[in-house]
């Protein structure tokens, strides 16, 4: 239950606010087919990762699976990949989106409510990653709760009126769709680097693809017809009442804590697993200068998701580039790698930012030897 819980504060991450508005918006009520499809292809992804972590568990988690692949230089770059830019980059990202909206919703200012998200999840794994796990449980039971009951309540008011016109974008505008909720269902790598911390990993990872799938169609329906820039916002308004926006503020921080534990939690036992000392520190260290220099310099929030979602999609894509070579079951990792290399080439400039990690880890060390630390001193 505890890695379950793990999985689904991965994939449930605060992109849940804003996503389903922007589907919509992209592909109109065809967008339910983008869900459709990206759950479809979630399947692959999340199995292959269970298997590679059933077969080879330990901390080291993709990077483990690309080394056993393609030897010590491949183990290092997704590595760096993932514990120097995907995580420190993408839990400052989600903490503040829900910092956001946790300020729109009750008042204050979202970098407090997006710092203080951080410091609660890096106070979560100090504690270990049990205590961290037990938390998470409890944090996404209350979560799916709330997300459950709002769709809940807005399920009756559906009408097929809703649906029309289905596709006034046209039917290439799903693809876009798609590629604007593939941040929805990133987290499967993430997860993969606790496979050595908790049994029946297949299991959990069932149980997730069907939670997941329920809330995600769910919404998906729901909120077709629903206005404004956060339809999750508006179903909760709908299903609370006047503490809809203490509701609102509840959600984003569990939202954005539920990702930035897991991912967390990822990092550090990547860290450990390949030497690093202190890795949590280390990730602490390097949060904090991040999130200064995004303070200072102004970067906008969307920078910061298009560094995130590049670097996570690359290192998807080296793991399931793995899971071909060290599967006996070729065909679902192969459509799964096709698929994330088809999204990876709608992301543009931001392929400089691993092409130049990639770099960086190759020249680090002779292809000899073993990859000493996941990323960059800080």
């Amino acid at each position: 239950m505890r890695l379950t819980a793990m999985y689904l504060g991965a994939v449930l991450g605060p992109g849940v606010l804003v996503l389903p508005a922007l589907a919509t918006g992209e592909a109109g009520p065809a967008s339910i087919l983008a869900w459709v499809l990206l759950l479809a292809l979630s399947v692959p992804v999340a199995m292959s990762f269970a298997e590679l972590g059933t077969r080879h568990p330990g901390g080291h988690g993709v990077a483990g699976f690309v080394g056993r692949a393609f030897g010590p230089r491949a183990q290092r770059t997704v590595a760096w990949w993932f514990a120097a830019v995907g995580v420190p980059v993408g839990v400052l990202g989600g903490a503040l989106v829900g910092g956001q909206y946790a300020a729109h919703a009750v008042g204050g200012h979202p970098l407090v409510w997006g710092t203080s998200v951080l410091v609660a999840a890096f106070a979560a794994n100090h504690a270990g990653l049990r205590v961290s796990a037990t938390a998470q449980v409890l944090l996404v039971g209350l979560l799916v709760a709330l997300v459950a009951v709002a769709i809940a309540v807005r399920a009756p008011h559906v009408t097929a009126d809703d649906f029309r016109p289905f596709a006034p974008h046209g039917w290439l505008a799903v693809g876009t769709a798609a590629t604007v909720l593939f941040f929805a269902f990133a987290g499967w790598e993430a997860a993969s680097h606790l496979s050595g911390g908790f049994p029946d990993l297949k299991r959990a990872t069932r149980r997730t693809l069907a939670v997941v799938a329920v809330l995600y169609l769910g919404l998906a329906v729901t909120t077709v017809a629903v206005p404004g820039d956060v339809p999750l916002a508006v179903l909760l308004e709908r299903a609370f009442g006047p503490s809809a926006r203490v509701v609102t503020a509840v959600a984003a921080v569990l939202l954005s804590f539920g990702a930035l534990n897991t991912y967390l939690a990822g990092a550090v036992q990547l860290g450990t697993a390949m030497g690093l000392k202190r890795s949590l520190c280390v990730q602490a260290g390097w949060c904090a200068v991040l999130l200064v220099a995004t303070a200072a310099w102004e970067v906008e929030l969307t920078t910061l998701m298009g560094v995130t979602a590049t670097t996570l999609a690359a290192v998807t894509a080296a793991g399931m580039a793995a899971a071909v070579k060290l599967l006996p079951r070729k065909a679902p990792p192969a459509v799964a790698l096709a698929f994330t290399l088809v999204v990876l080439g709608f992301s543009g400039w931001w392929l400089l930012v691993p092409a130049a990690v990639s770099a960086l880890a190759w020249s680090a060390a002779p292809a000899g030897r073993s990859a000493a630390s996941p990323g960059p001193p800080c």
